[in-house]
């Protein structure tokens, strides 16, 4: 009796502390919508505001990506983008949250909530607990290394949910603000900031000079402001995770392997050569029908006789 009195005490507590923890997050919400009532937003001054922000260089530099689909080119606003114009655009709530930690997998939310308008973007979504380090899964057991790769699957998914409560035509006025940004405001020469640009892409993925002139179809020397603008949206989208260095450049072919196998065919080559040149200076042999008249003029002479 005294341990089904205990249970009984543990779930009556747990159901309060429940309920009081509901009530709490319940009159949040109710002062969040509250204020945004009372202190509206003026759509002119937030676009202003983001479209003043969007001229910063810092933040152009990493409010565009672009990632290849079906021969084509595809760009779009960033995470660091998103969260400008969430910010900006004003009462405006958004963020992720881990609703459940199950063995091996963690269940998470993400959202954006207009208070103003009450429009609600969310979307629920499953994590594993592992990461693809050099071929191979590895499950992930340090709780900060789950914390981080988490959040980093909820960022993707909360950009998605703030580009669909925030109107398209002022998401698409701060994309072309930025690329104007880009193009217009960029310090010291051209030369020195591609290198600065390929020697990011070798020291953190690997990628040379001469895999970026496959991709682009040109020398280096020919570049111009908006392929140096290509690039760091390229930089961008990998390191947002969005995409990977393999949807972009072809892998380096392996110069001693490519000159073995030229070593191999000229070898091969040269064999045929010789084999033919000695057939040729073979003597041709009698054909079988040359053969068989020669004989039947003989059996013929023969029978003259």
């Amino acid at each position: 009796m005294s341990n089904l009195q205990a249970q009984y005490n543990n779930q009556s507590n747990g159901g309060t502390l429940a309920q009081a923890s509901s009530s709490r997050e319940m009159e949040e919400v109710k002062g969040q919508i509250f204020m945004a009532r009372q202190f509206p937003r003026n759509v002119f001054d937030a676009e202003n505001r983001i479209l003043d922000a969007c001229k910063r260089p810092a933040l152009a530099q990493t409010a565009v990506y672009t990632y290849p689909r079906g021969g084509t080119k595809v760009e779009g606003p960033s995470i660091r983008l998103a969260e400008v114009l969430a910010q900006n655009w004003g009462n405006l709530s958004f963020g992720v949250k881990e609703l459940e930690q199950r063995e091996g997998e963690s269940v998470a939310l993400a959202y954006a909530w207009d208070l103003e308008t009450n429009v609600r973007q969310e979307k629920v979504f499953t994590v594993k607990h592992s990461r693809k380090a050099g071929g191979k899964l590895k499950k992930l057991d340090d709780p900060r290394d789950i914390y981080e790769l988490v959040a980093n699957n909820g960022s993707r998914r909360v950009r998605a949910c703030i580009l669909g409560v925030i109107p398209g035509d002022i998401v698409e006025k701060a994309v072309e603000e930025c690329n104007k940004t880009l193009q217009g405001n960029g310090k010291g020469p051209l030369k020195d900031r591609l290198a600065t640009a390929l020697g990011a892409f070798k020291d953190n993925y690997r990628i040379t000079q001469d895999q970026i002139e496959e991709r682009m179809g040109y020398n280096i020397s020919a570049f111009t402001e908006r392929d140096y603008a290509d690039l760091i949206k390229i930089y961008t989208s990998m390191k947002d995770g969005v995409s990977k260095a393999d949807d972009w450049f072809k892998k380096e072919s392996n110069p001693s392997k490519q000159k073995e196998n030229s070593n191999l065919t000229e070898a091969f080559n040269q064999t045929e050569t010789e084999d033919t040149k000695k057939e040729e200076s073979k003597p041709d042999k009698p054909k079988k029908e040359d053969v068989k008249a020669d004989d039947n003029q003989e059996q013929a002479e023969f029978n003259i006789e």
